[in-house]
Protein backbone atom coordinates (compact mmCIF):
# COMPACT_ATOMS: atom_id res chain seq x y z
CA UNK A 1 0.00 0.00 0.00
CA UNK A 2 1.31 3.45 -0.87
CA UNK A 3 0.07 6.83 0.27
CA UNK A 4 -0.07 10.20 -1.48
CA UNK A 5 2.12 13.29 -1.66
CA UNK A 6 -0.08 16.39 -1.37
CA UNK A 7 0.84 19.95 -2.36
CA UNK A 8 -1.45 22.67 -1.02
CA UNK A 9 -0.35 26.09 -2.16
CA UNK A 10 -1.50 29.68 -2.30
CA UNK A 11 -0.43 33.30 -2.12
CA UNK A 12 0.48 35.05 1.14
CA UNK A 13 -2.44 35.19 3.57
CA UNK A 14 -4.34 32.16 2.23
CA UNK A 15 -4.15 30.36 5.63
CA UNK A 16 -1.53 27.78 4.60
CA UNK A 17 -0.05 27.48 8.09
CA UNK A 18 -3.48 27.48 9.74
CA UNK A 19 -4.59 24.65 7.44
CA UNK A 20 -1.41 22.71 8.19
CA UNK A 21 -2.08 23.05 11.91
CA UNK A 22 -5.74 22.08 11.52
CA UNK A 23 -4.67 18.98 9.58
CA UNK A 24 -2.26 18.15 12.42
CA UNK A 25 -5.08 18.51 14.95
CA UNK A 26 -7.42 16.31 12.90
CA UNK A 27 -4.85 13.52 12.56
CA UNK A 28 -4.03 13.67 16.26
CA UNK A 29 -7.74 13.48 17.12
CA UNK A 30 -7.78 10.16 15.27
CA UNK A 31 -4.80 8.88 17.25
CA UNK A 32 -2.04 9.47 14.68
CA UNK A 33 1.44 10.64 15.64
CA UNK A 34 2.24 13.65 13.42
CA UNK A 35 5.74 14.60 12.26
CA UNK A 36 5.45 18.38 11.79
CA UNK A 37 8.36 19.77 9.76
CA UNK A 38 9.57 23.22 8.75
CA UNK A 39 12.71 24.28 6.84
CA UNK A 40 15.36 26.09 8.88
CA UNK A 41 15.35 28.94 6.35
CA UNK A 42 12.12 30.29 7.86
CA UNK A 43 13.09 31.66 11.28
CA UNK A 44 10.21 34.13 11.83
CA UNK A 45 8.43 32.16 14.55
CA UNK A 46 11.42 30.55 16.26
CA UNK A 47 11.80 31.22 19.98
CA UNK A 48 13.61 29.71 22.95
CA UNK A 49 15.79 27.76 20.54
CA UNK A 50 12.78 25.92 19.10
CA UNK A 51 11.04 26.02 15.72
CA UNK A 52 7.32 26.66 15.44
CA UNK A 53 4.64 26.65 12.78
CA UNK A 54 2.47 29.68 13.50
CA UNK A 55 -0.51 31.10 11.67
CA UNK A 56 -1.70 34.70 11.49
CA UNK A 57 -4.86 33.75 13.39
CA UNK A 58 -2.83 32.67 16.43
CA UNK A 59 -2.55 28.89 16.09
CA UNK A 60 0.90 27.45 16.64
CA UNK A 61 2.72 24.19 17.27
CA UNK A 62 6.32 23.17 17.75
CA UNK A 63 7.95 21.68 14.66
CA UNK A 64 11.11 19.83 13.70
CA UNK A 65 13.48 22.00 11.67
CA UNK A 66 15.75 20.78 8.92
CA UNK A 67 18.48 22.24 6.73
CA UNK A 68 19.12 22.04 2.99
CA UNK A 69 21.53 19.18 3.71
CA UNK A 70 19.14 17.10 5.84
CA UNK A 71 18.05 13.74 4.48
CA UNK A 72 14.34 13.61 5.30
CA UNK A 73 14.22 9.83 5.04
CA UNK A 74 16.88 9.57 7.74
CA UNK A 75 15.04 12.14 9.88
CA UNK A 76 11.79 10.18 9.47
CA UNK A 77 13.40 6.88 10.44
CA UNK A 78 14.89 8.47 13.57
CA UNK A 79 11.54 9.80 14.80
CA UNK A 80 9.61 6.76 13.64
CA UNK A 81 11.75 4.53 15.90
CA UNK A 82 10.88 6.67 18.94
CA UNK A 83 7.14 6.79 18.23
CA UNK A 84 5.66 5.41 14.99
CA UNK A 85 4.73 8.25 12.62
CA UNK A 86 1.27 8.27 11.04
CA UNK A 87 1.62 11.31 8.78
CA UNK A 88 4.17 13.95 7.75
CA UNK A 89 2.98 17.57 7.58
CA UNK A 90 5.39 20.14 6.15
CA UNK A 91 4.93 23.91 6.27
CA UNK A 92 6.82 26.40 4.04
CA UNK A 93 7.61 23.60 1.60
CA UNK A 94 8.74 26.10 -1.05
CA UNK A 95 12.07 26.28 0.79
CA UNK A 96 12.74 22.57 0.24
CA UNK A 97 15.31 21.38 -2.26
CA UNK A 98 14.42 19.11 -5.15
CA UNK A 99 16.11 16.28 -3.22
CA UNK A 100 13.88 16.91 -0.21
CA UNK A 101 10.76 16.56 -2.34
CA UNK A 102 12.10 13.37 -3.92
CA UNK A 103 12.72 11.99 -0.42
CA UNK A 104 9.18 12.92 0.68
CA UNK A 105 7.78 11.15 -2.37
CA UNK A 106 9.69 8.01 -1.38
CA UNK A 107 8.31 8.29 2.17
CA UNK A 108 4.77 7.96 0.82
CA UNK A 109 5.53 4.24 0.75
CA UNK A 110 4.95 4.45 4.51
CA UNK A 111 2.79 7.49 5.33
CA UNK A 112 0.84 10.30 3.65
CA UNK A 113 2.82 13.53 3.20
CA UNK A 114 1.03 16.92 3.26
CA UNK A 115 3.03 19.91 2.01
CA UNK A 116 1.89 23.52 2.43
CA UNK A 117 3.58 26.54 0.90
CA UNK A 118 3.93 29.20 -1.76
CA UNK A 119 4.10 28.30 -5.43
CA UNK A 120 6.02 31.31 -6.73
CA UNK A 121 8.45 33.90 -5.39
CA UNK A 122 8.22 37.71 -5.62
CA UNK A 123 9.44 37.56 -9.24
CA UNK A 124 6.51 35.23 -10.14
CA UNK A 125 9.00 32.38 -10.65
CA UNK A 126 8.55 28.89 -9.19
CA UNK A 127 10.44 28.04 -6.00
CA UNK A 128 12.64 24.95 -6.30
CA UNK A 129 10.58 22.90 -3.85
CA UNK A 130 7.26 23.99 -5.35
CA UNK A 131 8.43 23.21 -8.88
CA UNK A 132 9.31 19.66 -7.92
CA UNK A 133 6.01 19.21 -6.08
CA UNK A 134 4.08 20.31 -9.17
CA UNK A 135 6.03 17.70 -11.13
CA UNK A 136 5.52 14.71 -8.81
CA UNK A 137 2.78 15.40 -6.24
CA UNK A 138 -0.24 13.08 -6.39
CA UNK A 139 -2.64 15.86 -5.40
CA UNK A 140 -2.28 19.62 -6.00
CA UNK A 141 -4.79 22.00 -4.40
CA UNK A 142 -4.84 25.79 -4.54
CA UNK A 143 -5.77 27.61 -1.32
CA UNK A 144 -7.47 30.86 -2.25
CA UNK A 145 -6.61 34.32 -0.98
CA UNK A 146 -8.06 37.64 -2.07
CA UNK A 147 -6.47 40.75 -3.58
CA UNK A 148 -7.66 44.14 -2.27
CA UNK A 149 -9.63 44.53 -5.53
CA UNK A 150 -11.67 41.42 -4.74
CA UNK A 151 -10.14 39.10 -7.32
CA UNK A 152 -8.12 35.99 -6.51
CA UNK A 153 -4.57 36.80 -5.37
CA UNK A 154 -1.82 34.77 -7.02
CA UNK A 155 1.21 37.07 -6.76
CA UNK A 156 3.44 37.41 -3.69
CA UNK A 157 4.64 40.97 -4.22
CA UNK A 158 7.69 42.05 -2.22
CA UNK A 159 7.58 45.60 -0.88
CA UNK A 160 10.22 48.12 0.12
CA UNK A 161 8.95 51.43 1.51
CA UNK A 162 5.58 50.64 -0.03
CA UNK A 163 6.99 50.03 -3.51
CA UNK A 164 7.05 46.73 -5.39
CA UNK A 165 10.53 45.19 -5.66
CA UNK A 166 11.39 42.87 -8.55
CA UNK A 167 15.09 42.29 -7.88
CA UNK A 168 17.01 40.86 -4.95
CA UNK A 169 17.59 37.63 -3.06
CA UNK A 170 15.03 34.95 -3.82
CA UNK A 171 14.64 34.09 -0.14
CA UNK A 172 13.92 37.02 2.14
CA UNK A 173 11.76 36.20 5.13
CA UNK A 174 9.00 38.60 6.05
CA UNK A 175 5.33 39.06 6.82
CA UNK A 176 2.69 41.66 6.01
CA UNK A 177 5.25 44.45 6.28
CA UNK A 178 7.34 42.91 3.50
CA UNK A 179 4.90 41.08 1.24
CA UNK A 180 1.46 41.69 -0.21
CA UNK A 181 -0.83 39.25 -2.00
CA UNK A 182 -2.05 40.71 -5.29
CA UNK A 183 -3.91 39.55 -8.38
CA UNK A 184 -1.86 39.73 -11.57
CA UNK A 185 -3.75 42.76 -12.90
CA UNK A 186 -3.09 44.82 -9.76
CA UNK A 187 0.54 43.67 -9.72
CA UNK A 188 1.09 44.94 -13.29
CA UNK A 189 -0.89 48.12 -12.64
CA UNK A 190 1.20 49.02 -9.57
CA UNK A 191 4.45 48.26 -11.39
CA UNK A 192 3.43 50.50 -14.29
CA UNK A 193 2.38 53.30 -11.92
CA UNK A 194 5.77 53.10 -10.22
CA UNK A 195 7.55 53.40 -13.56
CA UNK A 196 5.55 56.53 -14.44
CA UNK A 197 6.35 58.12 -11.08
CA UNK A 198 10.06 57.27 -11.15
CA UNK A 199 12.25 60.18 -12.26
CA UNK A 200 14.41 59.50 -15.33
Amino acid sequence: MSFKLYFKYGAMGCSKSAQALMAKFNYEQQGYNVLLLKPDKDTRDDHDGKKFVKSRIGLEAEAIGFSSKTNLKTLFKKHNKQNPIGVIILDECQFCTESHINQLKELTAYVPVLCYGLKTDFRTKLFEGSKRLIEIADSIVELKSICACGRKANINARLSNGRIVTRGSIIEIGGNERYKALCYDCFIKLKNEQKKNTPN
